[in-house]
This record gives C-alpha cells, structure tokens and sequence, in this order.
C-alpha cells in the first residue's frame, strides 16, 4: 500500500466534505444535518458493509466502506464546525490506541498468543477507563454501547462479565438455567391461557421470563463459541427462504403459524 497515495486521497476526501459544509457555497442538505438526524445513516451504512461481507462481494464491500467512511468524516467536520474537535484529532486518537494496546507489537511485551493479546487489551482499556470510585468489571458492563442489538448486547455483557469471573458456570450449569427459564415461562403461559387474574401482571412476568430466556440462549451460544445474533439472522434469512419459489419445483408452502 502507498501511504503517500493513500494520505493524499484522506486530504482530498476531507476537503470535499469541509467544502459541502462551507456556509454560502455548500450543500443545503450537508449544511442542515446534526450528529441525531445523520444517526440512522451511520447505523444502516454499518449494516450494508455487514451485508457486502456476507455477500462476499468486493465490489460492494469497497463502495459501502466509502459510505461508512463518508458518515464518519462528516461527524467529525460537524464537530469542527462547533470547534469540539477535528478529523484529525479523531485520526491520531485511533492510532495512538492502536499503538498503546498492542504493546506486543510496538513495546517490548511478549505475547504467547491471540487469547493472551485479547486479555492484555481489556487490561489495557480498563486501566484507561478506570475511575477511583467504580470497579473494573461494572465499568466494563457501562461501556457497552446502549443502542447494540439486543441480542449482540446480551452476548457482550455475558463476555466481559466472563472476563471479569462473573461468570463461573459452567455449560451445563447455563444449560439447566435456560431450562428453568423456559419452564418458568411456560408455567406462566399455561396461567394465561387459564385465564388467570391480574393478567397485566401475568404479562409483565412473561415480558420479563422472556428476557431472562433469551438472555440464557446468549450466554449459551457465547459458551458454544457462537454469535447469538449472527445465529438467529441466519434462521430468520433461511425461514424467509421458505417462501421463494423453488427452481426445483413449485412454491414451497409457507410454515404454519401455530397458536
């Protein structure tokens, strides 16, 4: 790769953003955007680089990079804009992390591994991290991001808190509590379709049984060495599949919804 090619093309890219947000001669749109209305895009450009790395198509990977790249950039010329910080403060503050976290790599620090690489980087995070007044492992839980989905969420909790041993049990131990998770559930549907009293209430206990259910299958699939999330995109594409027609025969029958 040349550097000098590449930092040229940044220079270029950054020029062309901070003249679409130049009072007077830019872009009317460009110029109306916030960090809160330009948050949907940076959300779906991450999901279409997502989409372009299961495809496996590079040309469409290049091309939604650019568009991942385009939001990044534009955050920052917005924060510039109100004199809180620049592109290139945001570009040294990655590569001087870079440099602090992989003391393996540009230290002195011998690793034996890639186990021991991902222990030293949380040790490293943490340090950084760190108040007086807060444990490592609760400040570990506050920084995982609040707008993750749910399912991926569940599943990184589960990871540091593993990391912190919070997390002792063992695969059978997480299997017998998602058993007892799906029984408390379903002791509480059976109460529902009795027609049991309080049902608001019944339906906050299933609401909150449910959570607990889905909880467990994270940490069970982060047991396993799975994704939670990546496992149930997976179902959901291979269900829609179901009601594409066949080039073998006719239309498959969709599944039947039960009740």
């Amino acid at each position: 790769m040349d550097l000098d090619e590449a930092a040229m093309a940044f220079r270029e890219f950054v020029a062309v953003i901070e003249a679409l947000r130049t009072p007077g001669t830019g872009c009317p749109w460009d110029l109306e955007q916030t960090h809160q209305t330009l948050r949907p895009y940076l959300i779906e450009e991450a999901h279409e680089v997502i989409d372009a790395i299961d495809d496996g198509d590079d040309a469409s990977l290049q091309e939604e990079l650019g568009d991942l790249l385009l939001q990044v950039v534009l955050h920052a010329q917005l924060a510039a804009d109100r004199a809180a910080f620049s592109i290139t403060e945001v570009v040294r503050g990655i590569a001087d992390k870079m440099v602090r976290r992989h003391p393996h790599v540009f230290g002195a620090t011998q690793v034996s591994g890639s186990a021991e690489v991902l222990r030293n980087w949380e040790q490293i995070k943490a340090a950084e991290k760190q108040t007086a007044d807060e444990p490592p492992h609760l400040a570990a839980l506050a920084r995982i991001p609040k707008s993750l989905p749910a399912l991926l969420r569940a599943q990184r909790v589960g990871e540091k808190a593993a990391r912190a041993h919070a997390d002792a049990g063992s695969l059978a131990d997480i299997v017998a509590q998602v058993r007892a998770e799906l029984g408390a559930l379903e002791e509480g549907l059976r109460g529902l379709e009795a027609g049991a009293p309080a049902a608001e209430d019944l339906r906050g206990r299933l609401d909150d049984g449910l959570g607990d259910l889905l909880f467990g299958l994270c940490q069970l699939a982060r047991r396993l060495g799975l994704s939670a999330e990546e496992s149930l995109l997976a179902s959901t594409r291979r269900f829609i599949d179901r009601f594409r027609p066949s080039s073998a025969g006719p239309k498959a029958e969709p599944p039947q919804e039960t009740r």
